[in-house]
């Protein structure tokens, strides 16, 4: 079962190789502007993830407005949520520097579960050279813990930092496999 999963990987790689090298490249290109500019990049992260929390709001208030118009429990309950998404969202949007300092928790909570994904699928799978995948997961680990860490201190650079660091080696990993896949010769 598993050299079947393998063989279907490997021809989804062999296929679409240049398109995993390209993404892999403007990942990594991404990710070295992201360590360039680490205020930037974490202050960027927190106001998109207000302007999120406030897209999801709207479509919660929406959706409590005509899903739930007619049982005053789920109206009130959907309403409210709504409303805390978007004042969160603005919140965020409005101090960046104050949510920044929050997010870093949650950051480094996101990079530790991430890191223990991509371990266990790299060994689960073993893609074409999912050494690099592993690796990709042992760095998204080490930068969580690094997080939980050293949080609230760095909160304003390290959320730019880190997610530079990940997107470089993530890149990396797209790069490494589709260089493998292009030179596969199946036996």
């Amino acid at each position: 079962m598993q050299s079947s999963t393998q063989d279907q990987m490997l021809a989804v790689y062999r296929k679409n190789w240049v398109w995993f090298l390209t993404f892999g490249i403007l990942i990594e290109i991404l990710g070295l502007y992201a360590l360039l500019a680490l205020t930037a990049t974490t202050l960027i992260s927190v106001m998109l993830i207000g302007v999120l929390l406030i897209i999801g709001g709207i479509i919660v208030i929406i959706g409590a407005l005509t899903s739930w118009r007619h049982q005053i429990g789920s109206f009130l309950l959907h309403l409210l949520l709504g409303i805390l998404y978007v004042a969160a969202g603005t919140i965020l949007i409005k101090h960046p520097v104050v949510g920044s300092i929050s997010i870093t928790f949650i950051l480094g909570i996101f990079f530790t579960i991430i890191g223990i994904f991509r371990l266990i699928d790299s060994l689960t799978f073993r893609y074409v050279h999912w050494g690099w995948v592993f690796l990709n997961g042992i760095i998204s680990l080490l930068l969580g813990i690094l997080i939980m860490t050293s949080w609230p201190v760095s909160g304003l650079y390290i959320i730019g930092l880190f997610v530079g660091i990940d997107l470089v080696f993530c890149g990396w990993a797209y790069i490494m496999g589709a260089i493998g896949a292009r030179n596969y010769i199946k036996k």
